[in-house]
């Protein structure tokens, strides 16, 4: 199993705070609403307790100078006692005032917390876009999904519910405590005694909950993975009848998944039914003691009915803050897990990089490389110069190291120091910028990747132009155009994703073809006729020699697909073992003449 990694010390919710330029004065706002709503809030039990002791009770107004001045110029307590529904109309007024503030708050704070979650969002694919091919080599495309997804989702959740209501809890919890000792200390150290209490408890299940959280999440990640994986090879599975396998597999996954999240809720629960407990006991302990502080004369009847209801505030923001460090917990596994991806390198060219015209004699010298996560070599010591203008073929058995040179010379994996140089006109490839280098580079994969589009739009996918006509042309070179025709909506046909409507050797030929409207200077064929038969493939490779300039590498497993090219190169387990023209590696001994052998009667037709 995958390795855990412990969440970083600096992945903090902190780490999105430049993401909250321009939206902040709305945060601001938010946290003002927030504050006036706590205070409207908190005025009811204080119009409760005026009303009981000196409206209807005989206590002096304990109240502001300025409020008393007030009263008594607009008649007094007996103006009151005869009009009590003005007490209520104040206790209303302060409910609509708590409303409105409740409601501009959650508004202010969900244009902002979405404004915010939309640039994470477009930092975080754009910061993908330019990682390294080896770096999305190394990581699920599940996982990565999971993280931009399901992480993304608990930072808005914490943002736009918690964030606030973190502030809101503080606030609770300081005006309650400061409104209570004004009224009676001693009843207020009893509500204190138990706020450390289940603050410890909230804290030692915050701890808890963020190891055992980590865990699911980074299984819900390899969950993802695994029905992106059977979701995007659903052919295979069910060419080769493992549907069974499949089923079984995700089920394993699954209840390894269910399991975790179980546990978590055990531990949860635990911490929310002894939380609930404590909360119940306080509101038990106080409501005795008061009784008593009322019997005994220290406290009247209007400050324990405010005591009361401001401990049933208190008690919740208490309560609340544990399961809100439960859902920090939860965020702050996934802020690490998305600044694992935020912090990882881009490609980055250096100083010296430019925008040289490519043109000229591709030479790689001396070349050796071995990929990251392997201590083999690929390639050892290769060395050879393609002509510009020319066509170059390359055979070798699988492993060989044929698509790494065409890796290399794209620059999808960087040539270490020391280890050879590539260079296109004299130009070392490490000192021109990778987006103009790949812009010069035309390549068709063995297994190309085609997006949910249209036939024209598949073929004219990045070249800048659409137009039929023009696609029609690269269509005909590619030999599909006839193909495409026969579909009932022909160039407006939908191809489905990854191409799934169409066969594969019509999907290598509009990748052909989309990558000849590219109008590239190089132009590379990594065994892309692979998926076609012999006779369709001498007709593309007729047309693309008639119809296509600039410098051709041909990769191939057939000797017919190559024996045209101005020179052959065979590698052998990443060595160059042979180098020349069709006719003599035909006529010397070694790996090229075992294989045209081979495969000479195929050869011998289709050069007919």
């Amino acid at each position: 199993m995958k390795e855990r990694t412990k969440p970083k010390k600096t992945a903090s919710i902190l780490r999105f705070f430049p993401f909250t330029k321009g939206l902040r004065h709305k945060f601001v706002l938010a946290m003002v609403m927030v504050i006036v709503g706590v205070v409207a809030n908190y005025m009811t039990p204080q119009v409760i307790r005026v009303t009981v002791d000196s409206v209807i009770g005989e206590v002096p107004f304990n109240l502001p100078g300025v409020l008393v001045r007030f009263i008594e110029s607009i008649g007094g307590r007996e103006m009151l006692r005869q009009h009590i529904i003005l007490c209520a109309a104040v206790s209303l007024l302060f409910a609509v005032i708590a409303g409105f503030a409740n409601y501009s708050s959650r508004m202010q704070l969900t244009r902002a917390c979405e404004g915010t979650v939309a640039r994470l969002r477009d930092r975080l694919f754009g910061h993908i876009q330019r990682l390294p091919y080896a770096w999305h080599n190394s990581h699920q495309t599940g996982d990565i999904i999971q993280r931009c997804t399901q992480d993304v989702e608990l930072i808005r959740a914490f943002v736009s519910d918690q964030l606030m209501e973190v502030i809101r809890t503080v606030l609770l919890i300081v005006v309650s405590l400061a409104l209570m000792f004004t009224m009676n200390v001693g009843l207020a150290l009893i509500v204190s005694a138990f706020i450390p209490v289940v603050l410890t408890l909230s804290i030692v299940f915050f701890v808890i909950v963020g190891k055992r959280f980590q865990i699911a999440d980074e299984t819900e990640g390899q969950l993802t993975a695994l029905v992106q994986e059977n979701l995007t090879g659903v052919r295979v599975v069910r060419a080769f009848g493992r549907e069974r396998y499949e089923i079984d597999r995700f089920n394993r996954k699954n209840e390894e998944f269910t399991d975790y999240w179980v546990d978590l809720g055990k531990i949860m629960s635990f911490d929310w039914a002894l939380g609930d407990f404590s909360a119940g006991l306080q509101v038990l302990v106080v409501i005795a003691a008061g009784v008593l502080f009322v019997a005994r004369g220290n406290l009247t009847a209007g400050e324990f009915l405010a005591f009361t209801a401001y401990n049933s505030m208190l008690v919740w923001p208490v309560r609340n803050l544990g399961r809100l460090l439960s859902e920090l917990s939860k965020t702050s596994i996934s802020s690490a897990r998305l600044c694992e991806i935020l912090d990882a390198a881009e490609e980055a060219d250096g100083p010296e990089a430019g925008v040289p015209e490519i043109r000229g004699d591709i030479v790689f010298d001396h070349v050796s490389f071995g990929y990251p996560d392997s201590s083999v070599e690929v390639l050892e010591d290769v060395s050879f110069t393609v002509k510009e203008g020319t066509t170059f073929g390359i055979l070798g058995a699988t492993g060989s190291g044929k698509s790494t040179l065409t890796y290399l010379l794209d620059r999808l994996y960087d040539l270490p120091e020391g280890q050879g140089t590539i260079t296109i006109g004299g130009v070392d490839i490490r000192q021109i910028r990778r987006d103009h280098l790949r812009k010069n580079i035309g390549i068709v994969l063995q297994e190309p990747f085609l997006f949910s589009k249209t036939f024209r739009e598949s073929i004219a996918d990045g070249a800048g132009r659409d137009d039929l006509r023009t696609v029609r042309h690269y269509a005909r070179i590619a030999v599909i155009d006839d193909a495409i025709e026969n579909f009932a909506q022909g160039y407006d046909t939908p191809i489905g994703e990854r191409g799934v409507t169409i066969s594969g050797g019509q999907k290598q030929r509009v990748a052909i073809a989309r990558m000849l409207m590219q109008d590239t200077p190089i132009k590379i064929f990594d065994d892309s006729l692979s998926a076609v038969d012999m006779e369709t493939d001498a007709k593309i490779r007729r047309s693309i020699q008639e119809n296509v300039h600039g410098t051709t590498i041909l990769i191939a497993h057939r000797i017919a697909t190559l024996m045209n090219a101005d020179q052959i190169l065979v590698l052998d387990h990443g060595r160059v073992a042979q180098l020349g023209t069709h006719e003599e590696l035909a006529h010397t001994e070694g790996i090229y003449q075992r294989i045209y052998e081979m495969q000479k009667g195929q050869s011998e037709e289709a050069a007919e």
